[in-house]
C-alpha cells in the first residue's frame, strides 16, 4: 500500500489555516484566564472581609460597647492588601444584652471593581458591592 503524498499547493493553503485556529484559541483561553483570575481577586476580596468582620467581632466579645475599639481592631487584621480600607465600611451591634450571653455582630463592607469587562457585563457593571457578617458570643462584662 503506499502513501499519497500531497501536493506542494494542497499544504500552502493549509498554512493559515493554523495561524487563525491559533489566534481564536488562544483569544478564548486568554478571556477565560482573565475571568478566572477576577473571580479569584473577588473571592480573595470576600475572604479578607469575612476575616477582618470575624476579629472584630472577637474583639467585640470581650469589650462590646467600644466600637471604636472593634472598627480599629477589624481595619488591622489585614492593613494592606486587596481590600482599600479608606472605602470599607465596618459597624457593629449588640443583638441583646451587651454583657454575657448577648451576641455582637460585625458587618465589613466594601465595594469591588471588577477588571474584566465581560464579567461585569454579566453581573451588570463593573462595581459590585462585598459584604460579610460574623456573629459572636460576648464573654464579658459580666451580666449585672
Amino acid at each position: 500500500m503506499r502513501l499519497r503524498r500531497s501536493a506542494p499547493s494542497e499544504r500552502r493553503h493549509e498554512t493559515g489555516q493554523s495561524l487563525t485556529e491559533l489566534a481564536i484559541a488562544m483569544t478564548v483561553i486568554l478571556i477565560v484566564l482573565a475571568g478566572v483570575v477576577d473571580l479569584g481577586r473577588l473571592y480573595y476580596t470576600y475572604l479578607a472581609l469575612q476575616s477582618a468582620a470575624a476579629e472584630g467581632a472577637a474583639y467585640g466579645s470581650i469589650a462590646p460597647t467600644d466600637a471604636a475599639g472593634i472598627v480599629t481592631r477589624a481595619r488591622g487584621e489585614s492593613p494592606s492588601g486587596i481590600v482599600d480600607w479608606s472605602n470599607a465600611t465596618i459597624t457593629s451591634a449588640v443583638v441583646g444584652q451587651a454583657c454575657t450571653g448577648g451576641a455582637i455582630r460585625v458587618e465589613a463592607e466594601t465595594t469591588y471593581t471588577l477588571i474584566t469587562p465581560f464579567i461585569g457585563a454579566i453581573a451588570g457593571g463593573q462595581q459590585l458591592s462585598l459584604r460579610a457578617s460574623v456573629v459572636n458570643t460576648i464573654l464579658s462584662p459580666v451580666c449585672p
